[in-house]
């Protein structure tokens, strides 16, 4: 009989027994002797199922007017959803005009860059002289 009682009080405490366990138990720890701190816990969840509640119930009910608060809290919301929304297409547009600008200032850079390399044109053609004779011509040496 220990034994069992030691088995229902395990699915007890880790939540597993049914209805028809937890009664079969009640019956046992009244039967054997021990378990006193059981038998406490079992006679006072018994006393208190049938006590009745002291909670009255309001007699007359308060109206809340609580739309207006949810109004006002929603035109907040609303508000300040649209501040912080604006400040971030704010934040994009600048960025936006500044990558324009340094796409312009490259621009620039590769224009100047290809003024200088038609600039630099004959002197591209210099490298294939590779002798003085070539550039000055064939000098006779008496």
């Amino acid at each position: 009989m220990n034994e069992r009682i030691e088995e229902l009080l395990e699915k007890y405490w880790e939540a597993k027994s049914t209805l028809a366990e937890e009664q079969e138990l009640k019956l046992l720890l009244g039967k054997s002797e021990g378990y006193e701190a059981e038998k406490l816990l079992f006679d006072g969840l018994n006393d208190m199922a049938h006590e009745e509640p002291d909670i009255k119930m309001p007699t007359r009910v308060v109206a809340l007017n609580s739309r207006k608060w949810i109004g006002w809290a929603a035109s907040v919301a609303i508000l300040i959803g649209s501040g912080l929304g604006y400040r971030a297409y704010e934040q994009k547009q600048a960025e936006a005009e500044a990558y324009q600008e340094v796409m312009q200032a490259f621009a620039l850079i590769q224009n100047n860059l290809a003024k200088g390399q038609e600039q630099m044109q004959p002197i591209k053609e210099l490298r294939y002289l590779n002798t003085t004779n070539q550039l000055f011509g064939n000098p006779k040496i008496n």
